[in-house]
């Protein structure tokens, strides 16, 4: 049997990781929106297969099929919970051939097929114990806590399981045990010895779906870790009382508020702390198992890991930051993607999550993205609905994905391909042919256009996340009672705060404007967060956000700095006088008062002010009413040029290749259930225009071209000027 180690005496810092890459000649880099392979740009277009779920002589068939679709690579679960026999003995194809993990990655390396691994210790996969042996579920030690001192629950099917602690130091003990049975086989199969490119941390760890704010974890070592926080945060307890307005002798006297109910502003930094820490107990947790796989061989391929996809009003809306921290993680491991589960009707939920993944991560991967579905999904939809949804997500700008599931198994139903190697056409039809268009147009080099940026404010997300007024478990079937996971107007709290409004409630109605404006008015644009590094503002030729009375210090820094290098920056509704912890801070109402400012008029009334700051603008919308018309205005000044559409619901994508001038790919998308016959332009002349998926004509005019288009369809262009 094998002995556990103790994580610290494994640990292997990132940097030293990164360094010992840097000295290959044979790196793996995952940024820039690339994912490059000994220097060369590589694609990454995998689908998902799990070797102990088929019988071991269907492998070699079914990754024939694999390929025969055009994919390039596959995404592989292992899972503890399979190979465990008991603690500390495994097998991995000495009792059950399904389970010989090494020979399945070299039988996919024989048939040139790339490798994606995904070794948890939580993968869900629909598997009973989400990949987890029994016993760590049952140890009462290693189980995450409520406000009330009982077990976190995930109410999931097949049966409700106790959510796992990731703060406590036991559960990394136990990782050990199974990091140091597959880690070695993994390892062997590592680039460029093997095929194996990338591997996964964890999965979609979101406190077991338990989002709200006081559902999870208050376990004594989570709050232990929540003490350290606080105490890294504000240097002394000193510092704390100041900003909290408290008495407390240390830091063990603080606790984490177990339900909402401020009365003040001063109240609210002791609430909002505790969001910041559930986002940092995220990355930490990551950041620990990556470490762990690192100090064990895997070093030499970039690590990732996938959140869950953010569905609902929340989700749907700007909630999709807190608890989820990407910029954060990001710091600690090479990229991370959002999964995706849709379908046609919900366009707006995919463009907001790709695109928010596309503005933000150094390389836009969809780590699950939908291909089949599993038995309880409320609504499926069918193979014309992965496409559209694939389609838009291209549209936006993801470069890489896995499909999940491109091989049907127990517990998930319409993969494109059977466990017992036959294909189903139409599914199969859906990926062979986006596969077959991304290699023609060479899409893994191309560019998405965006002259504007749209960020969410983490800010409000956090007081928002803080101001939830109910308490309930993770939940797959929150949909059916018509509840979410995710703090809304329908569960947060009305109270002002003394602010003139209750930010964390209309936060969301202008983060709804300026995205509705913007894609009404036919502008270039992506989103992200206020958490994005300040270097990759200049990017843009505009800024928008949402800004109240308070701002974080930072932000107010990083936006005032891109203003005065040129860059133009839009607010609503007002300019902040306080700072995150709610103390004076006139960073940018400093800047605005001091420079020259002149009125933006909209039907000869004055409906924003525009502000001359260093070499840009700063122009404050004052009435949500009035953005889409200030944004018209505003936006004009910058050299931003919009596309063109005739229809207000049309959507509209441009993608470069920067080594190549005057050609363009362009997505135009009619998202609605009626017919439309579209009018588009790019905003300069264009003498050719071909549509990539049906190779049908195109009328080209002067300005543009024209094309009619079905109900619920995207459409691809090749466009020469």
């Amino acid at each position: 049997m094998l002995v556990p180690r103790r994580y610290d005496d494994r640990e292997r810092s990132q940097e030293d990781a990164v360094t010992k890459n840097a000295r290959s000649d044979e790196r793996i880099v995952a940024g820039d929106h690339q994912f490059r392979i000994g220097g060369k740009v590589e694609e990454l277009y995998a689908g998902a297969v799990h070797y102990w779920r088929l019988e071991r002589d269907k492998w070699s068939d079914i990754l024939d099929k694999v390929r025969s679709l055009g994919f390039t690579a596959i995404s592989i679960y292992m899972p503890w919970e399979i190979h465990e026999i008991e603690r500390g003995k495994f097998d991995f194809g000495s009792i059950d051939p399904r389970k010989d993990l090494d020979a399945f990655l070299t039988l996919a390396e024989s048939k040139g097929l790339k490798i994606v691994a995904r070794p948890g210790p939580q993968i869900n996969s629909e598997l009973t114990w989400f990949g987890y042996p029994l016993r760590i579920l049952a140890d009462p030690e290693l189980q995450a806590q409520n406000a009330q001192g009982g077990r976190t629950v995930l109410t999931q099917v097949p049966r409700p399981i106790p959510a796992v602690s990731y703060a406590v130091d036991k559960f990394f003990d136990e990782t050990a045990l199974w990091y140091d049975a597959i880690m070695p086989i993994l390892s062997r199969h590592q680039y460029p010895a093997g095929g194996l490119i990338s591997a996964q941390v964890d999965n979609e760890m979101a406190f077991f779906f338990n989002i709200n704010a006081y559902a999870s974890d208050f376990c004594p070592a989570s709050i232990k870790r929540f003490r350290a926080f606080l105490e890294g945060k504000y240097g002394s307890i000193a510092g704390l009382n100041v900003v909290y307005g408290k008495k407390y002798a240390s830091f063990a006297d603080v606790d984490a508020p177990r339900s909402f109910s401020a009365t003040a502003r001063t109240d609210l930094p002791a609430y909002v702390d505790w969001i910041e820490y559930r986002e940092r107990y995220l990355i930490d947790s990551m950041k620990r198992l990556a470490d762990m796989m690192r100090a064990r061989g895997l070093d030499r391929i970039p690590l990732f890991h996938n959140y869950p996809h953010p569905l609902g009003p929340g989700g749907a809306a700007s909630g999709i930051t807190a608890p989820y921290n990407l910029m954060g993680l990001e710091e600690v491991l090479d990229f991370v993607g959002f999964d995706i589960y849709s379908r046609k009707e919900l366009y707006e939920h995919v463009k907001t999550v790709t695109s928010y993944v596309v503005g933000s991560s150094r390389f836009p991967y969809i780590p699950e993205f939908i291909a089949g579905v599993w038995p309880w999904y409320l609504h499926p939809g069918d193979d014309k609905d992965e496409a559209f949804v694939t389609r838009a997500a291209m549209m936006h700008g993801i470069k890489g994905f896995s499909r999940y599931m491109l091989v049907e198994r127990d517990r998930w139903l319409a993969s494109p391909i059977r466990r017992d190697g036959r294909v189903r056409p139409e599914n199969a039809a859906v990926f062979s042919s986006t596969n077959k268009v991304l290699k023609e147009l060479d899409f893994k080099s191309l560019r998405r256009q965006a002259d504007v940026l749209l960020l969410a404010n983490r800010d409000y997300d956090r007081l928002e996340a803080a101001s939830v007024l109910i308490s309930y478990p993770g939940d797959f079937l929150e949909s059916q009672i018509s509840l979410s996971e995710y703090p809304n107007f329908m569960t947060t709290s009305e109270e002002t705060f003394g602010f003139e409004e209750p930010v964390q409630a209309v936060k969301n109605d202008w983060f709804a404007a300026f995205y509705e404006s913007l894609s009404k008015g036919g502008q270039t644009f992506l989103l992200s967060d206020t958490a994005l590094p300040a270097e990759r503002l200049p990017r843009y030729k505009a800024v928008l956000l949402s800004s109240f009375e308070f701002l974080g210090a930072a932000v107010q820094k990083k936006l005032l700095d891109y203003v005065e290098a040129g860059g133009t920056v839009v607010v609503g509704p007002k300019l902040p006088s306080l700072n995150e912890r709610f103390a004076s801070d006139t960073t940018l109402l400093d800047a605005a008062n001091a420079a020259k400012s002149s009125a933006v008029s909209v039907v000869n009334r004055k409906a924003a002010t525009r502000y001359a700051v260093g070499k840009g603008a700063l122009v404050v919308v004052h009435d949500i009413a009035d953005v889409e018309a200030v944004l018209g205005v505003a936006l004009a000044g910058t050299g931003i040029v919009p596309v063109r559409k005739n229809h207000p619901k049309l959507d509209v994508t441009i993608h470069r290749d920067p080594a190549v001038n005057g050609k363009a790919v362009v997505f135009v998308a009619n998202p609605t259930a009626q017919p439309i016959a579209a009018d588009i332009g790019i905003g300069a002349p264009v003498s050719k225009v071909s549509e990539v998926w049906d190779a049908k004509p195109v009328v080209v005019t002067e300005t543009g071209w024209k094309d009619d288009f079905a109900p619920y369809t995207i459409k691809t262009y090749f466009v020469e000027a």
